[in-house]
């Protein structure tokens, strides 16, 4: 059987490009995370690995998409192989049930986090000199206008809707006193 896997950072981001991509290539079951991808604690992928069985394939459209840096990605796919399953990555056109397959997959991977890396310190060092010069400001996300709803819906539950929003408790609160202050 044919797995595939698909992930997105927030939940405001689209992962219909990636389920499209993998219904083409024939993924019969998709697990879908819309969660970062900066650690491997994620639900659906937890599921997915629980799910593959011998002689299965997990498709994914790229391998960022399983994996942010070489040692999960790595630490994964050896998860799938242990399983007797095999790993697939679209884009990159890497397929682990070959030798040549699994070494691209770890060099590749290794450029891949190289490459990472590289941006986040030009990032760093642009926000490091636009808040000298005085011009750095964090953007502030916006409140959204179902709040109150999504309030209700989550039964006043502060920890799920923060984590609902991809923001944190003190943020969920300010969010709150800010829309009291515009009632009041």
């Amino acid at each position: 059987m044919k797995v595939g896997y698909a992930r997105v950072s927030t939940i405001d981001q689209n992962e219909e490009r990636q389920i499209r991509s993998l219904q083409e290539n024939g993924a019969e079951e998709i697990f879908i995370d819309k969660k970062s991808g900066k650690n491997t604690d994620r639900t659906k992928l937890k599921e997915m690995l629980n799910f593959i069985r011998k002689g299965d394939v997990v498709i994914v459209s790229e391998f960022s998409r399983l994996a942010r840096n070489t040692k999960d990605l790595l630490e994964i796919t050896e998860s799938i192989t242990a399983k007797g399953a095999t790993f697939k990555s679209l884009k990159e056109s890497i397929d682990t049930s070959s030798p040549a397959g699994k070494l691209m997959l770890t060099v590749i991977g290794g450029i891949a986090t190289f490459e990472r890396e590289i941006l986040l310190e030009r990032q760093r060092e642009g926000i490091a000199i636009a808040k000298e010069k005085g011009k750095y400001k964090k953007p502030k996300k916006e409140i959204p206008k179902d709040l109150k709803e999504t309030m209700i819906n989550f039964e006043f539950k502060k920890v799920k809707v923060a984590k609902f929003y991809n923001i944190s408790r003190p943020t969920l609160d300010k969010w709150l006193n800010l829309q009291k202050k515009e009632v009041d």
